[in-house]
């Protein structure tokens, strides 16, 4: 992606560390798809307690991942929203080659938790496919590609597809008829060969 993209987070080692956490994981997505909310709400929607919970927003907020809600406190309820529309690296290697072992652990950690989180939306979704309404049921997709491709040529490709899902950012209202958030996952990978 771009480095002019303002509404995503560039991971550093510190909000790395925060994402090492399976529950902070959790806990940001939850923000990013439901919205702002109290600690004790997410742990009701989550199934956690709520000094769980606490503690962990707490510590996303250290790492600048979320941030106060103030339009929704009310008296000493503190409310919690993302602080951006998401997180990336721009350049992996430098974590994996981190002179702190705790760096390195929190990049594998961090992309072991995407990808479970990313299979459990899958299966979830999938699971209550015949609750679909009727105009969805057939406009989802679980596809998949191999293509022969040179590192550069593979970033090239997960540019243009950036480019085309934030091409539809913004085209929906929220109010209009079927429209639904729609969630997107792109893995990409090198296959090994015999």
């Amino acid at each position: 992606m771009p480095p002019s993209d303002k509404r995503l987070h560039d991971l550093d080692a510190k909000s790395l560390r925060a994402l090492a956490h399976p529950l902070r994981v959790r806990l940001l997505n939850a923000l990013r798809q439901y919205g702002p909310a109290t600690a004790s709400q997410l742990a009701e929607r989550l199934g956690e307690s709520s000094g769980a919970t606490s503690y962990h927003l707490r510590q996303l907020a250290e790492a600048g991942l979320i941030e106060d809600a103030p339009e929704h406190g009310k008296g000493r309820e503190r409310w919690w929203r993302p602080a951006h529309h998401g997180v990336r690296i721009e350049n992996s290697e430098e974590f994996r080659n981190h002179p702190d072992a705790e760096v390195r652990d929190a990049l594998d950690a961090w992309l072991r938790t995407l990808a479970a989180e990313h299979a459990l939306e899958v299966n979830t979704a999938l699971a209550g496919i015949r609750d679909w309404p009727p105009e969805w049921r057939n406009r989802s997709t679980l596809s998949d590609f191999k293509v022969t491709l040179t590192p550069d040529l593979a970033y090239e490709l997960y540019q243009r597809i950036y480019e085309v899902i934030r091409s539809y950012e913004d085209r929906v209202p929220d109010d209009a008829e079927h429209a639904r958030k729609v969630r997107i996952h792109v893995h990409g990978f090198p296959l090994e060969t015999e």
